[in-house]
């Protein structure tokens, strides 16, 4: 142990010695261990966000969407299909209010409830001079079932509402900042009037629920232009639309029902009226399996991309045996001293392998600083909170020691090797 402190005490006199010289030669390992770093931060940050917003519509959620036929056997490729169509599907290949009345009729103990939306699109609220940006959707009553919305006044439609496709709507807490003064007793039951593409449409507020901000677009606005969902009842959205159809929809199951098989008794369900349909079927997929799926994906970049950076510590590693070399060369004749003075091999190459590797450990103490700081940075700039890769620190700063140790190696062991006296003529 003693042994062991005098050579990383005579590391450090070396380092600090030739402080330029040390600090260039960890600069690979820092850009190295940073790069590392920060991708995984970035990686880990971006499966714990999708992770939290997919569990949050719940995990016996089911996705259940029109997919394009694919002839090859992945679920997640038929899935991603969906997303990726660009010719729009049409009105005879939707799914229609019938297929889920029967749907719910046939699974009636296994479904909990089941949510539509009908995408209305995006719109500005005014009162005077005064304006608040909406994304309105039509939704039916299943909407709340499956996803958590807090109100702060008011409440749901009622089934009146939601038959009669009654011109109200659910608002959220920047809409009556923005044009109440923040007053929610104000607000409900007030008239507001709502340009959607070019097309009016008066309603009467019922509910109220909180906004949280979720995303960084979000915070670098201001908090008046921030555009927030209004709920409308399903029929009255789709008066307006005319989507008498529709290509997705989610069901919620009951407490105790196993998801996944639900979802595979949906795909049967479905499968009845998309037999002959060649361009089409309909999916169903679990949350959690789309998380484990997404996870694996995102997880999958990651690595490959941290491998690619990780080049960039071997590019380091090279450079700190070719700084060793250099500083064994310059320190030949005290080599030479202490070996005429008893020091052995085992001792020479032990104390340039501590110094090798005392190089690499504050080149990587400095990289993981410095990745952790790009990786939050690079992770809020993209809208979801950062969360440092545990695994990635502790396995960079286990390889970057690795790293200290495999290329100082070799210089340490030629310095070990040196003959006393041609050390001690050494000019």
């Amino acid at each position: 142990m003693v042994m062991l402190w005098e050579n990383i005490k005579l590391a450090f006199t070396s380092l600090l010695a030739n402080k330029m010289r040390a600090l260039l030669t960890m600069l690979g390992i820092i850009i190295g261990i940073a790069s590392v770093i920060a991708i995984m931060t970035v990686g880990d940050s971006l499966i714990n966000y999708i992770s939290e917003e997919m569990n949050s519509m719940g995990a016996n959620n089911i996705m259940v969407s029109i997919q394009p036929r694919t002839d090859e056997d992945n679920m997640f490729s038929t899935m991603m299909g969906g997303a990726m169509m660009m010719d729009p599907i049409s009105d005879q290949d939707k799914i229609t209010p019938e297929m889920l009345e029967k749907l719910a009729e046939q699974y009636k103990d296994e479904i909990k409830a089941i949510t539509v939306v009908d995408e209305n699109g995006s719109g500005q609220i005014t009162k005077g001079t005064d304006y608040a940006n909406v994304y309105v959707a039509g939704i039916n009553i299943g909407y709340f079932v499956s996803t958590d919305v807090e109100f702060v006044a008011g409440g749901v439609f009622s089934e009146r509402d939601l038959e009669e496709g009654r011109p109200v709507a659910i608002v959220s807490s920047i809409v009556v900042e923005n044009l109440f003064g923040g007053d929610n007793e104000k607000a409900l039951g007030s008239t507001i009037e709502v340009d959607t593409n070019g097309k009016f449409a008066e309603y009467t507020i019922v509910g109220v629920y909180d906004y949280v901000v979720q995303n960084m677009a979000d915070m670098m606005q201001a908090r008046k232009d921030i555009s927030t969902n209004m709920y409308i009842p399903y029929r009255a959205s789709i008066n307006q639309t005319h989507n008498d159809n529709f290509t997705n929809f989610y069901v919620v199951a009951n407490n105790g029902v196993d998801s996944d098989i639900l979802a595979k008794q949906i795909d049967r369900f479905f499968e009845g009226y998309y037999r002959n349909n060649e361009d089409y079927q309909v999916g169903a997929f679990n949350m959690q399996t789309m998380v484990e799926m997404v996870g694996s994906m995102v997880g999958m970049v990651t690595t490959a991309i941290s491998i690619v950076a990780g080049i960039a510590l071997l590019v380091g590693g090279i450079g700190v045996m070719n700084i060793m070399l250099v500083s064994i060369t310059e320190r030949t004749r005290e080599i030479g001293t202490r070996k005429a003075l008893g020091a052995t091999n085992g001792s020479i190459r032990i104390q340039f392998i501590v110094e090798a590797m005392i190089i690499c450990l504050i080149g990587g103490i400095i990289g993981l600083i410095l990745g952790i700081l790009g990786g939050q940075f690079a992770a809020n700039l993209l809208g979801y909170p950062a969360v440092p890769s545990i695994s990635g620190i502790v396995t960079s700063l286990i390889f970057s020691m690795i790293i200290g140790v495999f290329f100082g190696y070799y210089p340490a062991n030629k310095a070990a090797k040196m003959n006393p006296i041609d050390a001690l003529r050494y000019e």
